[in-house]
């Protein structure tokens, strides 16, 4: 059960951007994904250490502002290592949307660090690399 639990985490936590079809996208979700002194990084020229709120309030904008239609983002590879109560996911991803009105794609590598809670898997920490 806890490679389906960390697997189901992983895909949860990549839909909540989901916004094609018109459809709303769950970055509240995270709240729950996320524990709540959880650290989330973007990497890179923009290096960006955030809290849960920090991450999610930007996004949320992002995603139904308008700017950004159409998007979703999804892993496209990972390796994943379990001992006892706490995990380690290292992927690949791929995303596409259209911002400010023109399609764009792109990918990257994510690394997510999970740990076991009374109420199942959560991640403690994630942090993102978009490939140039």
């Amino acid at each position: 059960m806890s490679r389906i639990g960390i697997d189901a985490v992983t895909a949860e936590f990549f839909g909540a951007f989901d916004n094609r079809g018109g459809k709303a996208a769950d970055v509240d979700r995270i709240r729950r994904l996320v524990l709540p002194g959880g650290v989330i990084v973007k990497t890179g020229p923009e290096f960006t250490v955030y809290t849960v709120e920090e991450f999610i309030e930007p996004r949320r904008l992002l995603l139904t502002d308008g700017r950004l239609v159409e998007f979703s983002e999804w892993e496209t590879s990972e390796r994943t290592e379990i001992v006892g109560d706490i995990a380690s996911r290292f992927g690949e991803y791929r995303k596409s949307g259209i911002l400010d009105g023109e399609p764009f794609e792109g990918g990257g590598t994510k690394t997510i660090q999970f740990v076991r809670t009374p109420e199942g898997w959560r991640i403690s920490a994630l942090a993102w690399w978009d490939q140039p």
